[in-house]
């Protein structure tokens, strides 16, 4: 399959609007092609993975703000998400959101749905949007540069470090959570002082 500046755009935005495809595997041999056989300029396919990233992670919020709140609200006590820990998580999201956003886009899970979830979560789109960018720019310019000067090369670093930050991201996930179940009243207090009033409607700094 040939990997052409536009495809990679689509491929990039379908994945980072919560669709799971190979948005950096087309990066990177898009981006490989450019090098070995000069097909199409590096710095084309450079601006359009970081466009797609963008546009699709901006899709991902407003589906995840629109439609995602609403959801849990509904449905989240279900799967033991009461109003108490919905509140939990956007009080969360307020303080560590952007570096959630932006990390999120170097680890295969959370590029899909980092964004969905921080709009579920209610972050500042402002907040979000300079993340967003700054992650897809910063992702783009990696992957991309790495697969033109590295040719080939590229795919068996970028599969180990792939992997190795799937591995760092759910290891950070396991503490996280046992942190959460030790100190969840406190934090929930915590979140219930931040974050008063109707939990859909919840002012936050920077909103």
């Amino acid at each position: 399959m040939h990997f052409g500046p536009w495809a990679v755009f689509f491929l990039v935005a379908l994945e980072s609007s919560g669709i799971p495809l190979p948005g950096e595997t087309s990066l990177i041999t898009a981006a490989v092609l450019a090098g070995s056989s000069q097909q199409g300029s590096v710095a084309e396919i450079i601006a359009l993975a970081a466009a797609g990233a963008i546009v699709g992670d901006n899709i991902g919020f407003w589906v995840g703000r629109t439609f995602g709140l609403r959801l849990l609200l509904t449905h989240g006590a279900k799967i033991g998400l009461d109003e108490d820990r919905l509140r939990l998580g956007q009080y969360l999201f307020q303080r560590y959101g952007g570096a959630i956003v932006f990390f999120g886009r170097f680890v295969a899970v959370l590029r899909a749905f980092a964004a969905v979830l921080a709009g579920a979560n209610k972050l500042s789109p402002l907040r979000f949007f300079l993340f967003n960018a700054a992650g897809g720019v910063t992702w783009a310019c990696l992957f991309g540069l790495g697969g033109y000067f590295l040719g080939a090369e590229f795919h068996r670093i970028a599969g180990p470090f792939a992997l190795a930050a799937l591995a760092l991201a759910v290891a950070g996930f396991i503490l996280f959570s046992r942190y959460l179940r030790q100190h969840e009243a406190r934090l929930i207090a915590q979140a219930k002082a931040a974050l008063p009033g109707p939990l859909g409607l919840a002012t936050q700094p920077g909103r």
